[in-house]
């Protein structure tokens, strides 16, 4: 089959998952170790050579922009060797055709080492480490599978990072319990030198798929089907709020946190760099050890399987019509309340996985953190008007630090 760049403007991306959902911890809140059983073969579940090679042929051949961005995912990427890594780079270089390519890939950094980390630095690899905050915080959930805890683990990891100068960022999990706490979580960070931040809230329950009714994760669930970890809307805003305070005083420009600079790109009016603020989605898929592809990473269960790399190209199977209504669907599957709320342009509905709430008059489709995203949103509006005017005069947003610490009621 010939394999050329598509005919649409739009890039599409995929989480690539070399290992599937093999993972060395077993985090309570995870809702990838249950994709296990979509594969039950007992052979290990890792992406082979050949496909490898496909793949990477395919991605680079289907982008319609001079970069090209491939993001390694799991379960735990890791889990693979060096050694296929090393194959990546390789296969990457032969199938560039003249095009910039970057990886970057999501750890849990339990797995780090010196030579994983002089890899990442030689080839200028982003990583994305999983980290909860403080000890306290991090340990309540993110265990190995004897139950052990991982914070010193991981910022053993954290430690080899900065010891080769790898570009790194932090993905943390916002929980029913570190909600509690924004400003401890947020100087944790801080303190131990993370400048690129990004929050998750994990909002997660009993759910009914095609293939029967089963858990997302492990833990008890309450009487509304929600996992008992699950952040309320409530928390989420309030977390939002107290560290955006924070961060609007002393640290634009300095730490990057991805909902603030995605906030602010909607208030801008330009695209974010949050797929759940966007307007729509079904642009980033996600392809399993096997080639399977499914609609998002969120996604992966049978009814939202779109094909498999070996018998269609990427281009087929992330622009099919079945993935442009997905995305579509985001935008026009909205309640009356979403639609008429004046915090539309900032929030887009949210990700769809969330959207199982009622509204006041009993319309289904709400977000569940819809509460919190509005008092969010109410909260920073005149922040964000301020910075959306320097942008627009070609200035820094960061100088909103030097007027409040002039002012430091000037938004009061």
């Amino acid at each position: 089959m010939e394999h050329t760049a598509s005919p649409f403007a739009t890039p599409f991306y995929l989480l690539a998952k070399p290992a599937g959902s093999l993972c060395n911890l077993a985090c309570k809140y995870c809702y990838y170790l249950e994709k296990s059983r979509l594969y039950p073969q007992r052979n290990a579940c890792v992406m082979s050579d050949e496909l490898l090679e496909k793949f990477i042929r395919d991605y680079i051949a289907a982008q319609t922009t001079p970069e090209v961005l491939f993001t390694w995912h799991g379960g735990e990427p890791l889990m693979r060797p060096l050694s296929f890594y090393r194959k990546v780079v390789a296969l990457q270089q032969r199938y560039a055709r003249g095009h910039r390519i970057d990886n970057c890939i999501q750890t849990n950094g339990t797995l780090l080492t010196d030579e994983w980390c002089a890899f990442f630095r030689e080839q200028g690899w982003l990583v994305g480490l999983s980290l909860d905050g403080p000890q306290e915080f991090h340990d309540d959930h993110r265990l190995t599978r004897l139950g052990r805890p991982t914070f010193v683990q991981v910022m053993r990891g954290v430690s080899l990072l900065q010891k080769h100068g790898v570009e790194w960022n932090a993905l943390a999990v916002v929980n029913n319990r570190n909600a509690d706490h924004p400003l401890a979580f947020y100087r944790f960070f801080r303190q131990i030198g993370c400048r690129y931040l990004q929050f998750t809230p994990i909002v997660e329950r009993l759910q009914p798929h095609a293939d029967g009714r089963r858990l997302a994760a492990v833990g008890e669930a309450g009487e509304d089907g929600l996992m008992e970890f699950s952040v309320s809307p409530r928390q989420w805003g309030d977390f939002l709020i107290g560290v955006f305070d924070e961060w609007v005083r002393r640290d634009v420009g300095e730490t990057f946190v991805q909902i603030f600079d995605a906030t602010l790109a909607n208030w801008v009016g330009v695209m974010p760099g949050l797929c759940t603020l966007a307007p729509t989605c079904g642009h980033a898929g996600a392809i399993e050890w096997n080639g399977d592809v499914y609609a998002c990473d969120h996604f992966v269960f049978p009814e939202y399987r779109r094909g498999n790399l070996r018998d269609h190209t990427l281009v087929e199977l992330m622009y099919s019509p079945e993935q442009r209504a997905f995305g579509q669907a985001k935008r026009t599957a909205l309640p009356r309340q979403c639609r008429e709320c004046p915090w539309l342009f900032a929030c887009h509905g949210e990700c769809p996985k969330n959207r199982f709430a009622r509204t006041a008059e009993g319309e289904p489709g709400l977000n569940y953190l819809c509460e919190g995203y509005r008092r969010f949103f109410a909260h920073v509006a005149p922040y964000m008007d301020w910075m959306k005017r320097e942008l627009q005069a070609e200035r820094p947003p960061s100088g909103i630090v030097d007027l409040l610490h002039r002012d430091p009621h000037f938004f009061a």
